[in-house]
């Protein structure tokens, strides 16, 4: 691997995964919103909304909609996809695409253009695994949200589907340099997730719970996994 081109891969990673799109979204449907204060994630029943700090697609949503909340995870996605992309396709037998499907998650979190203050990562790093591996990012997604489904937890929905790819990567590759890409962007998203476990964890602790529908229904994609949970007959009503 030639240590320069190395270098480039990183750098196009991170300066193209430092673009906010969630900041560009809300200054042109919103120029007044200045989506990096945070937000509150609003629950049915009158329960205590949970503030966020993250700058991303679910910030979008909670302050303009699901529209374009999705707009922005969209763009999000292709912003680390695009990139990848281009190492895959120019450089096939090196490893160049992981530095850049990585880079691009840590300049998503923690941006260069607006003082290290982003999002979670999650839409950044599926936008890397679609390239790496489509129908692995398929197949660990839905089975994520089954999961979380049936064990009626959003982390689990949320998160399961980064961790499955660790196995699929595993055995579909048997490449030690994937395994450490997938290790690494799963950290990389748990270190970014910190405050917000930190905050459900204290809300917990107050014995403030929103349930899982109700956790659920404060983001586009919890959303229609409710719709989903209910069509499926998987829905049991809100735990306190």
């Amino acid at each position: 691997m030639d240590p320069l081109l190395a270098l480039i891969s990183a750098s196009a990673g991170y300066l193209l995964g430092s673009i906010s799109f969630a900041r560009i979204v809300a200054r042109f449907v919103a120029p007044d919103l200045n989506i990096g204060d945070g937000v509150e994630m609003e629950f049915s029943g009158g329960r205590e909304p949970l503030q966020l700090d993250a700058v991303g697609g679910t910030a979008v949503a909670s302050r303009l909609g699901d529209r374009y909340g999705c707009l922005t995870a969209v763009l999000d996605m292709l912003k680390v996809a695009a990139p990848t992309l281009v190492f895959r396709l120019a450089y096939p037998e090196e490893p160049y695409l992981l530095i850049t499907a990585t880079m691009g998650v840590v300049g998503h979190n923690w941006p260069l253009y607006h003082r290290f203050k982003g999002g979670r990562g999650l839409s950044a790093i599926y936008g890397g695994f679609f390239i790496i591996d489509p129908i692995g990012t398929v197949v660990t997604s839905f089975a994520a949200l089954a999961l979380g489904l049936v064990l009626k937890n959003v982390l689990v929905a949320y998160s399961a589907g980064t961790w499955l790819m660790i196995p699929w990567l595993w055995f579909r590759t048997g490449d030690p340099a994937y395994l450490v890409y997938v290790l690494t962007v799963n950290i990389i998203y748990m270190v970014a997730m910190i405050p917000d476990i930190r905050r459900i964890r204290d809300r917990r602790r107050r014995g403030v719970s929103a349930g899982f529908e109700g956790a659920m229904a404060g983001t586009p994609m919890g959303r229609g996994m409710n719709k989903l949970a209910a069509r499926l007959g998987l829905a049991r009503g809100e735990q306190q």
